[in-house]
């Protein structure tokens, strides 16, 4: 008979093992970061636009614009700093509230710009404006293609600011902060 044999605590903790990135995860990310940068050179095309275009109408419109072109300068200085290895994943949340700021400042720019192109189409009786759109048509024209290009601009921030959400959100080191 065999002696017995004394019983082991044979007790393990399982890790989760980091797998190796799959094509499709490196490829996902991939499309995700040339979507960030090519929606963001966008607004600085259609903000710079804005801009210019308005720039004879002398409005507040040009300075949120002209705002709004920098701060998506500096975004994509950002969204590159962040797709390198050892950056910090938390500076997503920063990349998050700069699309937030600049998002509300171009609405509330192309806001301004829309009171002043109903003014100047329409006018207001109560305090005496008079419409001028159709004696001076080229005011109108320039601030509507203004309005027209940052509201581009508009969505493609919406777009971006879902977008850092989302990244921001989904990424497994961030679900206990």
């Amino acid at each position: 008979m065999e002696p017995e044999m004394p019983k082991q605590n044979t007790s393990f903790t399982v890790l989760p093992m980091s797998s190796p990135k799959t094509s499709s995860e490196t490829s996902k990310k991939r499309v995700f970061y040339f979507a960030q940068l090519t929606l963001r050179i966008l607004v600085i095309a259609f903000t710079l636009a804005g801009a210019i275009t308005m720039t004879t109408s002398q409005q507040f419109k040009v300075v949120a614009d002209s705002v709004v072109c920098g701060l998506s300068v500096l975004s994509i200085v950002l969204v590159i700093a962040l797709n390198s290895p050892k950056s910090n994943y938390k500076n997503y949340f920063y990349l998050l509230l700069l699309d937030l700021v600049s998002v509300l400042l171009l609405v509330s720019g192309c806001s301004a710009g829309m009171a002043i192109g109903y003014v100047g189409k329409f006018g207001q009786s109560q305090t005496g404006w008079i419409a001028i759109c159709d004696k001076v048509a080229k005011f109108c024209d320039k601030i509507m293609a203004s309005i027209a290009s940052s509201f581009v601009a508009v969505i493609c921030l919406f777009v971006l600011t879902l977008m850092s959400a989302h990244n921001l959100k989904s990424h497994p080191y961030l679900d206990g902060i």
